[in-house]
């Protein structure tokens, strides 16, 4: 097939769909492609990078529509751009289609198939072609480089002979991929960083990346399994709660990072207008939901605000145009993958397989027919949460009780231990002869001693495992030292072999720990 990428028209969009890197990926599969002459030139891509690839170039967009089999791009189509589509001809790049349905029409009309690239399913199979997460990564990365540039001091705290300059505190609405990039930038800049999501399921993989989980205590469990992975919208009862719990927080945060967005829904309004009020001269607030109205009530899209009160508030919405060879990168990855699916003998032939829940789901039009909205996916995005149990706060009279009964079983096990014991040494004494016992009570003494060195030994150095296993080498030692002094050849040849093998677990057992700790330090 002939796969082609167009100049972006819209205006400031400067990814392209189609880099040489991914050209010769596709080429491998069978496929030749084309791009439309300065395609790539904003995102850092000359065209005769393209030809060194083997891509051909073609002078404008009317020359590429009619000249490829599939048109590849980054925006949704304009409608000017849709009626240059023909009938069997593949179109693949952002769409929207349930905010897009004239489009979605006049692509049936043309008979055209239509593969949305936001409509990709968030299952794990798919994540290779998610280009949604892909551009939200490179987002929530950028906001915090963005809302460094307008903030006016660093972001980790510093003592210099000039002055103390405290750590920003950055809080991230929104722990999806953008907010969970968003929250590894700033933690790894050293700024004190907080997050909420309404999802309790993602609150240890906020807690891992080094930030705070706002916590809101609720009876109600919010999930975002029946919603493919994104957030369901949240109960009044909730919305009032989160509200309440942002503005105690609001005169105390430095730089807010909005990212909450369900796909084909606007944006909820969660930093209010007196929130913004109540923050500091200097604050920043990132929205990057701009593009669907906005997180914060003053946001206005692709514009920078500055309140009466100096908060500045960004609502841009192009950040990864604003990174594009990084963004035109991993896009065209993600394209690249979806053709890899389309063609699975590797010959150059698409085959569009409806039965395949990820082409089906991500296919808004096909054959003459939309086939938007798609069906739900067998498998689940995320697992639904279940509910914990709180464990129950005991009062002291029952934690009185609990150490009494602790200590009653403790001391009938080791009064029982010591009378089973007694009854041990004294049989074996009955029919023993005197020599046998002498050496008896040594052993059992020595091994009494021997488990309490070895449980005593501190693992700082070492994991546990390998601490007692160290100290064992290290009784094993003892004893060959004390008994290699013998007459005895083969005492002393047995002796020689322990004292080499537990030497060599030792020696072993650190060189093992150095490179585990090395694992962890920066070189």
């Amino acid at each position: 097939m002939k796969i082609g990428a167009p100049k972006e028209i819209i205006a400031g969009e400067s990814r392209v769909a189609l880099t040489p890197e991914s050209a010769l990926q596709l080429q491998k599969l069978g496929h030749t492609c084309f791009v439309e002459a300065g395609a790539g030139e904003k995102a850092g891509f000359s065209d005769a990078a393209y030809a060194a690839a083997g891509v051909s170039i073609l002078p404008d967009g009317v020359a590429l529509y009619s000249a490829t089999d599939v048109i590849t791009k980054v925006r949704p189509p304009t409608q000017v751009e849709v009626h240059q589509l023909r009938q069997g001809q593949t179109l693949i790049s952002f769409f929207y289609p349930a905010q897009s349905s004239e489009l979605l029409e006049q692509a049936r009309e043309r008979g055209a198939t239509v593969i949305a690239m936001d409509m990709v399913p968030r299952i794990s199979r798919a994540q290779k072609m998610d280009a949604l997460s892909s551009m939200a990564n490179i987002a929530g990365y950028r906001a915090v480089i963005e809302a460094g540039n307008h903030f006016g001091r660093f972001f980790t705290g510093q003592v210099t002979a000039a002055g103390k300059v405290p750590p920003a505190k950055v809080l991230v609405v929104g722990a999806g991929v953008a907010g969970l990039a968003a929250i590894g930038t700033a933690t790894s800049l050293g700024a004190i960083t907080y997050a909420f999501d309404v999802r309790p399921e993602v609150a240890e993989q906020i807690e891992s990346m080094g930030a705070q989980f706002v916590f809101l205590e609720f009876e109600q469990t919010q999930d975002g399994a029946a919603t493919g992975g994104y957030a369901a919208p949240s109960s009044p009862e909730f919305c009032e709660k989160q509200l309440a719990k942002f503005r105690e927080l609001a005169p105390e945060i430095d730089i807010v990072i909005t990212t909450a967005l369900i796909p084909g829904r606007p944006a909820p309004k969660l930093w209010t207008a007196d929130m913004v009020q109540a923050m500091k001269p200097g604050s920043v607030i990132v929205d990057l939901a701009a593009e669907r109205g906005g997180n914060c009530d003053l946001t206005v899209p692709d514009e920078k605000v500055v309140t009466e009160n100096g908060v500045t508030i960004i609502g841009y919405t192009d950040f990864p145009s604003r990174m594009a060879a990084q963004a035109s990168t991993l896009y065209a990855n993600n394209i690249r993958h979806f053709l890899t699916d389309l063609t699975p003998n590797k010959n150059g032939v698409i085959v569009h397989n409806m039965d395949d829940d990820v082409i089906r789901g991500a296919t808004v039009t096909h054959q003459g027919a939309i086939t938007y909205p798609p069906p739900p996916p067998k498998v689940q995005a995320i697992a639904a949460a279940k509910p914990k149990e709180k464990v129950r706060e005991l009062t002291p009279e029952e934690k009185r009780a609990k150490e009494a009964e602790a200590f009653r079983s403790q001391t009938k096990t080791q009064v029982g231990l010591l009378v089973a014991g007694g009854l041990l040494i004294a049989l074996v004494g009955a029919y023993a002869p005197a020599s046998f016992m002498a050496h008896f009570i040594v052993f059992a003494l020595a091994c009494f001693v021997g488990f309490q060195v070895i449980w005593s030994v501190s693992h700082s150095l070492h994991t546990p495992l390998m601490a007692v296993t160290n100290a064992i080498s290290g009784i094993v030692v003892l004893g060959a030292l004390l008994q290699v002094g013998s007459s005895h050849w083969l005492v002393v040849s047995l002796a020689s072999l322990s004292f080499l093998i537990a030497t060599i677990n030792i020696v072993g057992g650190f060189l093992v720990t150095r490179r585990m700790l090395a694992m962890f330090q920066k070189s």
